[in-house]
């Protein structure tokens, strides 16, 4: 028996067989493959994207900048417009953009379809109120309460860097965010462990480079650690002398925002902060009293007033809010010690007042430095009448705060409805259901006829057991739409041209 001519590609045809049962594969398997990719993208998009977050209002939300859109200035004289979208947007209206992930900032109303975006770029999620229908939203008024900071063009931290996650090492720190841009603060930016503490971003290369210069000074004959020996180097740089350890705080506030409000600075050290972390070497070298004097109340509110000249409007209406509070207080202190004198007549005080803690901290350590918080730090804030006004501005010192997040996506077998949730079987099935009932008897019928001219083609290839390629699916589908011998021809024009200066690029069997 005669071996089998060998393929135009050089490839006998045992191996393209062997080729065409390695990448062939089943309906079922292609569905269940189908289904665990659809399951992958769920676990990196949790979240269903059909829903933007403009009607709800300011939110702490994550968000997004889209370069695409509002392409960061080349200098600082460039106009620049900053914006900011919700995270169904930023898949739905803005997937195939460029998009800065900004993470959580509060107080915030997604700005797509606004003017702060291009109008080329609509919102395809909310309704047009012009239209009466979903999609085609452009040119809306945005909300004025939106603050925006360097984030928005990709610059993250004190140094201004260009945040590129494919070479960036190490793990950034989102500060508590006290303060806004504009008014001296860092307005929940990120920053670098080394630039907390007043170093550069690259200050481990330094340092590596210092240790190779020692390392190659060694001898042969030095002894040398057999832990660094054939050590693989960690991708994550050290952190920086005087920066905690991770596991050491729960979160932190910038030396910016503790400047712009200096009243925080006296907790440094005490029950629920870290001890304070300088920006500068020099400034941790200072010394600090820890004594605890009883200062007067003259002096605890000119250190609270120095932080209040930038907002006076808004701390004078929490003062008079507080004056208001204060007085209804007493009124009701007045009437219960009214009812305790008729029943009892045992004193004629008024409950105490809960004492001021702020006054029986240490003094301020001076200097600029950032402030670390443990866990339970709101717990050790002093909630007195005279320094909750400080506190009420803001609410992330009162409580934790929670971040707004979507519904998360449905499972392919339990999606009920939508068009970013469910498998594309699932969806494919719902789109049938809202087609008009001639056109859907049509489209069965169709699909009922390919099925069985489908079926009666895969009919040998089940018999014999032998893999179906991807060239056996063209020819067919070739013959099935009766441009079989035009392609023939084609080939066969092709391979008479021939010569040595064709192109000799072949379609592997089973590719």
């Amino acid at each position: 028996m005669n071996a089998p001519d060998p393929q135009p590609n050089g490839v006998s045809w045992t191996d393209s067989i062997s080729q065409s049962s390695q990448t062939s594969q089943t309906a079922a398997e292609f569905i269940d493959d189908q289904l665990r990719l659809e399951a992958d993208a769920r676990e990196v998009l949790p979240y269903a994207f059909d829903v933007c977050t403009q009607p709800l209002g300011p939110l702490r939300q994550s968000l997004f900048s889209c370069l695409t859109c509002n392409p960061p200035p080349s200098g600082p004289t460039e106009a620049y417009t900053p914006a900011g979208v919700c995270y169904s947007c930023s898949i739905a209206c803005h997937g195939e953009h460029t998009l800065v992930e900004l993470f959580s900032k509060r107080n915030f109303v997604c700005d797509c379809g606004t003017t702060r975006l291009p109008s080329t770029s609509p919102c395809s999620l909310r309704i047009n109120q012009r239209t009466a229908l979903k999609g085609g939203c452009r040119s809306e008024g945005p909300a004025s309460e939106n603050r925006y900071d360097h984030n928005f063009q990709n610059r993250f931290c004190s140094c201004e860097i260009r945040y590129d996650a494919e070479k960036e090492k190490g793990t950034m720190y989102q500060c508590l965010g006290l303060g806004h841009a504009e008014d001296g603060g860092c307005g929940e930016d990120w920053w670098h462990p080394a630039c907390v503490v007043g170093l550069k971003p690259d200050w481990d290369e330094k340092a590596k480079g210092k240790g190779q210069d020692e390392k190659r000074r060694t001898q042969p004959g030095d002894e040398v650690d057999a832990g660094h020996d054939g050590e693989v180097e960690d991708d994550d740089p050290p952190l920086p002398p005087g920066f905690p350890e991770d596991d050491s705080f729960a979160s932190f506030i910038c030396w910016k925002c503790i400047e712009v409000f200096p009243w925080l600075k006296r907790y440094a050290g005490t029950e629920g902060f870290l001890k304070p972390v300088f920006k500068h070497e020099a400034d941790a070298t200072r010394e600090v009293k820890t004594e605890k004097p009883d200062h007067s109340a003259a002096e605890v509110d000119n250190l609270r007033g120095s932080s209040s000249s930038k907002s006076s409007s808004r701390k004078r209406k929490a003062e008079d809010d507080e004056e208001d509070t204060t007085s209804d207080s007493s009124k009701k202190a007045k009437v219960l010690d009214n009812e305790t004198d008729k029943e009892s007549k045992l004193n004629d005080e008024p409950p105490p007042t809960k004492p001021c803690n702020y006054k029986t901290l240490p003094p301020a350590p001076t200097g600029l430095f950032s402030l670390f918080l443990k866990s339970d730090f709101r717990d050790h804030l002093c909630h007195c009448p005279e320094c909750f006004p400080d506190l009420a501005r803001f609410p992330q010192l009162l409580e934790e705060e929670d971040d707004y997040q979507p519904p998360l996506s449905e499972s392919g077998d339990e999606a009920a409805g939508g068009s970013s949730v469910g498998s594309l079987l699932d969806r494919g099935e719902r789109a049938l259901n809202n087609v008009d009932r001639v056109r859907a008897i049509e489209g069965v019928m169709v699909y009922n006829d390919l099925k069985e001219k489908v079926k009666a083609f895969l009919k040998p290839f089940a018999e014999t057991g032998q893999p179906v390629g991807a060239e056996d699916i063209k020819q067919y589908f070739e013959k099935l739409r009766g441009d079989a011998e035009a392609v023939k021809a084609a080939n066969a024009a092709a391979m008479g041209d021939g010569g040595d200066d064709g192109d000799r690029r072949r379609e592997q069997r089973g590719k």
